[in-house]
């Protein structure tokens, strides 16, 4: 969960847990599955979040509903020939 993320460190949220109106509410903050966030600092499980390009405060019932895994490095390797 997002409370247990190190300070720092970037991920992607995973899943969002809750009722339908916490969850939407969540989203229009930006908190969607795949969105890259990161913490930026944490005092007694509340959070000041990183995502899209804006720092946001959730308090600690908030952000336990947010699951994080790490962020997935994506490389485009091209293609080498022979002689190049």
């Amino acid at each position: 969960v997002l409370t247990a993320a190190p300070i720092g460190k970037n991920f992607q949220i995973a899943k969002v847990n809750g009722k339908d109106e916490v969850r939407s509410h969540l989203a229009a903050l930006g908190f969607v599955e795949g969105a890259d966030v990161s913490v930026v600092n944490e005092l007694s499980g509340n959070v000041i979040i990183h995502v899209k390009d804006t720092r946001i405060a959730l308090d600690k019932s908030l952000s336990n509903r947010i699951h994080v895994k790490r962020r997935e490095m994506s490389m485009t390797l091209k293609e080498v020939k022979p002689g190049n």
